[in-house]
């Protein structure tokens, strides 16, 4: 990979994170609108509490001024105290990353495994049983909204079977430390982790039938069996290898986008992460959480999509010289 265009992707990813920065100081205050008197809309409030309030988050500055605090209060990691909490909120959210980063890296994981796995057997099987059965039934959960497929599950699974509890990260009555307590961790995690997992099934047996179809028309898989290899082994010597590399691209943007689509999800099975505190702040409206959030989000999906092109770049060369 050249130097030049590394650089010419950094570059790019920086610029793209300064529309960000701007973007998301502008969009939370013009669709709020007043968020000390939508924080507290209903309520009986007296304007001179009000007023203390705009004026202990620094709301009665001008735009301007509130830019310029906004960028250096962020390069610092700084992003005021939670309208909710009054508790700093990069505090509130690196108590909730781990949560998130468990569910989506394990569902992540399986989604990008079990879809591989599932596009090779479809395309090396092409127009076979298997290859209809395996495409028709992980489209069908792609299809599906991912909030709705959670409901489905929590309400087959977790109500009308009671195998599963219906919400949290762990059982709140429970005592148990030790191993009792990672399994308790994965009772509750199985359904939200399966909830993923299906929903992005689809994607990758797509894009890997999809490559592997368009690879096993090349020339150089007739040379390999004409050596005398088994079609095993031409598949996993030379076939799959190669059509992988859409397939791991396809994987590290999803990294990004999955982080920000487990709001809904999380949200269905009351997991304490990232995305439930989405939900929460929007609710409040709590303005410095959902600022920091977004940034959070957009941050995850503008890096990865940095290391996908990079990635991809390392692994097929024609990439970098086009």
């Amino acid at each position: 990979m050249t130097a030049r265009y590394a650089g010419r992707k950094l570059i790019g990813s920086l610029l793209t994170l300064a529309f960000v920065l701007v973007f998301n100081f502008f969009l939370f205050r013009v669709a709020l609108g007043d968020p000390v008197a939508n924080l507290f809309r209903g309520r009986n409030v007296p304007q001179a509490r009000l007023d203390q309030m705009r004026t202990e988050f620094g709301l009665d500055r001008s735009l301007p001024e509130q830019f310029l605090l906004y960028l250096r209060e962020t390069a610092q990691l700084n992003f005021g105290l939670s309208y909710q909490t009054r508790q700093p909120v990069w505090e509130e959210i690196t108590g909730k990353i781990w949560p998130t980063v468990l569910l989506v890296g394990l569902s992540a994981v399986l989604s990008a495994a079990i879809g591989i796995a599932g596009g090779i057997v479809a395309a090396w099987r092409r127009r076979s049983r298997a290859d209809y059965s395996i495409t028709s039934s992980t489209m069908v959960f792609y299809s599906m909204p991912d909030f709705w497929l959670g409901m489905l599950l929590l309400v087959g699974f977790a109500v009308a079977l009671p195998w599963f509890p219906v919400g949290g990260m762990s059982d709140i009555t429970s005592t148990s430390g030790g191993f009792d307590a990672v399994l308790d961790q994965a009772h509750h995690l199985f359904l939200p982790c399966l909830t993923l997992t299906l929903a992005y099934l689809g994607e990758y047996a797509i894009v890997m039938r999809s490559s592997l179809l368009e690879v096993m028309g090349e020339d150089y898989l007739l040379v390999a069996r004409a050596k005398g290899l088994r079609d095993v082994q031409v598949r996993n010597r030379h076939a799959v290898p190669n059509a992988l590399l859409p397939v791991v691209t396809l994987a590290a943007i999803n990294l990004g986008f999955v982080l920000s689509g487990a709001i809904a999800v999380e949200t269905v099975f009351s997991w304490p992460g990232l995305g439930k505190a989405t939900t929460d702040a929007i609710r409040g409206p709590d303005l410095p959480m959902l600022q920091a959030l977004f940034l959070l989000f957009s941050v995850a999906v503008i890096v990865f999509n940095l290391l996908a092109d990079l990635l991809y770049a390392a692994l097929d060369p024609r990439v970098r010289d086009a």
